[in-house]
């Protein structure tokens, strides 16, 4: 473990001896304030290389805050000794200084000096944090302890100061507080200021016992550690309703004094320096329009577009904001000095305008907080022209004119002003332009099985478009190509393209994605229908606050922020859309859980048109009104519109005939181009086009698809997924080879050596297929019955088939109740063509245990074909087929049943779509006697 002590644990500045701040840690024994701490843990009261002491105790005289901290760890394994000999210790040297105390090794009672033969921490400049965009003027001392053995106490004192210039003579001091369940022996904290200045603290914990009590010339505040656990808060609740484990002080009066003491720092913002580049910039957007609110547009561009961000914290930097001039000649800058050079721009444009303080992410907790300077960690620019209010943000991307009135979700904020100011909180507004602007135009006309071609349209706004465009401009071709389809799939899914590209529009901070590819169906089958969703609701919708606890009762909900979305979609149906129709709510104008939708659906000319707007507003739900939003939320899914497909609808199986094939042609084509594409880095168009050809019956292009995956990049599944399609092609020999190659790459699966044996006892050597599953059987394990289910299923069909019989009915003793084991029973006896009254009941008994019934329908409906009831074989074979229409070997014998019963027409439709889906199906139950 690491020792790490930084200045975000408070700002601290100089003991009196130690007035000055240095770039070199300083060696000195703790100052007389501190109240020394003795280690009183035992070996069996710490965690293997746990804590054994933390005491922290902070002082603030005037503007300077001190944090000593004494600890101590335990080193009872060498992996707690290896990860803990390295210490670390930080500091800003801008604001004071790093003192080091003691270094001590506890050992067997005795304290030694680690410091004693001369040994010094080593300073590390190097900047931690620049992937981050952030100069922090951090140091960082580091040291390898030597002499440290297993079993050793490592214990380190050391006090860090900080002062801030900027902070006009103002302290200001925070600290995490441990709390239940870490436990270490001896822990405490304290806090101590000089009796006559006015300090104000706060401990936001709850559950915490502390007071300040007055000793000599200073208070002191007394906290024992750990603290009592926190009491846990839902993730869906204000951010008000956080407490963090911390105690704040500060010598500020109030939230006035700190906006005044802020205000000097951005008063340089009044003039920009004559005849300066900023200045001519300026000048340029005066002379090309009158509009306030275009200038305050355009200047706000400018700062975002031209000034990259870099967060600089060293040489005062936390607060003092780098000049204008000087972030124009650098081209970068944080939010201050963004916010700064934004400033003095409007400034010069006549718009009158000021800086806010605010915090990222607690800005709702904020006026439950001490007021001080640390309760904020950005700023950013609040213009007014005319009636409106602008929050212009030079940290941010892609702002234009449409934007400029777009509220930010950052709770409660500080203007900064000479004269101070008070919190307020943000009044917010829905965004003006949606951040996602998608169109879809779905070409599905042939048939609802196929994959959907899709050309799509979005507009992409803000923050991701900035990103995008950023891409643009610097990844490769290939890398720009990925990242564009990981945006998109987050709104469409993922897909095959024939074309794929975004195109920047800097003039409106925008980018613009278009492509055309092929995409997984969203057709579904339900309650025996074909249906789809024509809403996004059921996605983007979600409302399920948990407030079942007692404590959270009274918890409201915070919505998402600002923003909007908007989706349009056009679906081109097969026959021109006869006999589809759409069930649910089409045209709806609502707010839900914080979020406005609106919505139109309409259908004509075989064209559905789906058009939605989100827009959420990043309101609070109060708990009164949960109940009846997560209610409403619900009500609207199952009201969200479904289109129902026609009953007849023509499926992947019967293609011939349909009265537009171009959905079917353009799978076709896109696949073909994606496929010339396919690497190792990507075989999915491959895979994907496998899936398809074998849906439509089409295992050449399906074998040619895999060909030339294997080729790529070999694997069980594509040597698997080959075997099937050459198997349904009459190449039994070439199938079995490659299901051998399969399992030269996983010899244990399952599936490999059941395929292999499948194929030898049709090739003619039933013995070596059973003496594979034998030894397979032989290893014992969970597999063990799969293995002996499958051998009696060849011996049955190849061999003797009252030994199978025999074998199956001994499993079944083993293992009643098994709807598969039933069902196997039930149709090695049907196909033959024994014991068909005991086969019956084996099927009524699998269906009776099984939630899912297709095949075993099947298998009871080849027993009432044996035994010449055709009524009933096909009452069962129409279950089956209602359920799973693309059933292949169900509608093979339907059509049997139908010629024997004269229905000839019915007969030839099923035997031709039993054929396409499955071209070996002949040849299969040709060998159990049945022919068409």
């Amino acid at each position: 473990m690491t020792f790490r002590w930084g200045v975000a644990a408070a700002a601290l500045l100089a003991l009196p001896e130690l007035a000055f701040a240095g770039d070199q840690p300083l060696y000195s024994p703790p100052p007389s304030w501190i109240k020394p701490s003795v280690i009183t843990s035992k070996p069996d009261e710490a965690v293997t290389g746990g804590p054994v002491l933390l005491n922290i105790q902070q002082r603030i005289e005037g503007a300077t805050v001190w944090t000593y901290s004494d600890t101590a760890f335990r080193l009872d394994t060498p992996e707690a000794l290896s990860q803990s000999s390295n210490i670390t210790l930080a500091w800003s040297p801008d604001k004071g200084d790093l003192v080091i105390h003691k270094l001590a090794i506890v050992r067997d009672g005795v304290e030694i000096d680690a410091l004693a033969a001369g040994q010094r921490f080593t300073v590390l400049r190097r900047e931690q944090q620049l992937e981050q965009r952030e100069i922090s003027g951090v140091l960082s001392a580091t040291m390898a302890v030597e002499g440290l053995r297993v079993g050793d106490i490592l214990r380190l004192q050391v006090s860090i100061s900080s002062s801030d210039a900027a902070l006009s003579g103002k302290a200001q001091a925070v600290q995490l507080l441990v709390a239940d369940p870490l436990r270490i022996p001896t822990a405490a904290y304290n806090l101590s200021w000089r009796a006559n200045e006015p300090v104000r603290w706060k401990i936001l914990a709850e559950k915490v016992n502390a007071s300040a009590n007055r000793k000599g010339d200073f208070f002191e505040l007394p906290v024992a550690l750990a603290i009592p656990k926190q009491v846990e808060i839902p993730n869906d609740a204000p951010g008000r309703y956080y407490q963090p484990q911390i105690i704040e002080a500060s010598s500020f009066a109030d939230w006035a004094d700190v906006s005044k003491v802020m205000a000097p720092l951005y008063e340089k913002a009044a003039v920009l320096p004559e005849g300066s580049e900023i200045a001519a910039e300026v000048a340029t957007i005066r002379r090309s329009t009158n509009d306030p609110l275009r200038r305050a547009a355009l200047a706000l561009q400018l700062v975002q577009d031209k000034i990259r961000y870099l967060a600089i914290g060293m040489d005062g930097g936390n607060y003092v904001p780098q000049s204008p001039a000087r972030t124009w000649e650098l081209r970068y800058g944080d939010c201050k000095a963004k916010t700064l050079l934004l400033l003095s721009m409007l400034k010069a444009l006549d718009i009158s305008a000021e800086p806010v303080l605010a915090h990222s992410l607690l800005g709702d907790l904020v006026p439950l907080r001490v007021p001080s300077a640390l309760a904020f960690d950005h700023v950013l620019v609040r213009a007014t022209v005319g009636q409106d209010t602008l929050w212009l943000d030079g940290t941010k991307l892609g702002t234009r004119l449409a934007d400029i009135r777009d509220t930010p979700m950052l709770g409660h904020v500080l203007p900064v002003r000479a004269n101070g100011a008070e919190l307020f909180k943000i009044a917010l507004r829905t965004p003006e332009r949606p951040s996602i602007d998608l169109s879809l135009e779905i070409d599905e006309s042939t048939s609802v099985d196929l994959p959907s071609v899709i050309a799509l349209d979005m507009l992409v706004r803000g923050e991701l478009a900035s990103g995008l465009t950023l891409a643009a401009s610097q990844l490769p071709e290939n890398e720009k190509r990925e990242l564009i389809d990981s945006v998109i799939q987050r709104y469409v899914g993922e897909a095959q393209y024939e074309t794929l590209n975004a195109t920047p529009d800097v003039e409106n901070g925008t980018v613009r994605i278009r492509g055309r590819g092929v995409f997984t169906t969203g057709w579904k089958s339900e309650e025996r229908r074909m249906e789809r969703w024509l809403s996004r609701v059921p996605n983007l919708i979600e409302f399920k606050p948990d407030r079942a606890r007692p404590a959270w009762a009274d918890i409201p909900v915070a919505t998402n922020a600002p923003e909007m979305s908007r989706y349009k979609m056009r679906i081109r149906l097969p026959d021109a859309g006869r006999g589809y129709t759409i069930e649910g709510e089409q045209n709806l104008d609502t707010v839900i859980a914080g979020t406005a939708v609106k919505r139109s659906v309409s259908m004509s000319d075989g064209t559905v048109v789906v058009e939605e707007t989100f827009s959420a507003n990043g309101a609070e739900i109060p708990a009164t009104q949960i109940a009846d939003e997560v209610n409403k939320v619900a009500t609207m899914k199952a009201r969200s519109p479904r289109l129902i497909a026609s009953p007849d609808a023509r499926r992947r199986w019967n293609l011939e005939g349909a009265t537009s094939s171009s959905q079917l042609q353009s799978v076709k084509a896109i696949f073909t181009k994606a496929n010339a594409e396919a690497d190792e880095e990507n075989i999915t168009s491959l895979t994907s086009s496998w899936s398809f050809f074998s849906g439509i019956g089409d295992y050449k292009s399906a074998e040619e698809a895999l060909d030339k995956e294997i080729a790529i990049l070999p694997s069980v599944e594509a040597y698997l997924n080959r075997s099937s399609a050459r198997y349904e092609l009459g190449n039994v020999k070439d199938a079995l080879q490659d299901a051998e190659k399969a399992q030269k790459l996983d010899p244990s699966s399952v599936q490999v050596v059941m395929t292999i044996a499948s194929y030898t006892a049709l090739l003619g050597d039933l013995a070596k297929a059973v003496a594979m599953l034998d030894e397979r059987i032989a290893l014992g394990g969970k597999t063990r019955n799969d293995y002996r289910v499958a051998k009696a299923s060849l011996i049955g069909e190849f061999g003797d088939e009252q030994l199978a019989i025999s074998e199956l009915d001994a499993l079944n003793a083993e293992k009643p109740g098994s709807p598969d084991l039933l069902n196997t029973l039930c149709w090695v006896k049907a196909t033959q063509n024994l014991q068909l009254e005991s086969a019956l009941k084996d099927c009524t008994s699998a269906i009776e245990l099984s939630e899912s019934t297709p095949a075993i329908l099947d298998s009871r409906a080849l027993v009432w074909m044996r035994l010449g009831r055709y009524d009933e074989a096909l009452r069962d074979l129409d279950a089956a087929i209602s359920q799973s229409p693309g059933m292949g070997p169900a509608r093979f014998l339907r059509s049997i049943v139908n010629k024997r019963l004269g229905n000839v027409a019915q007969a030839a439709s099923d035997l031709s779509i039993a054929r396409q889906l499955f071209p070996s199906i002949e040849r299969d139950y040709a060998r159990l006697g049945l022919k068409p």
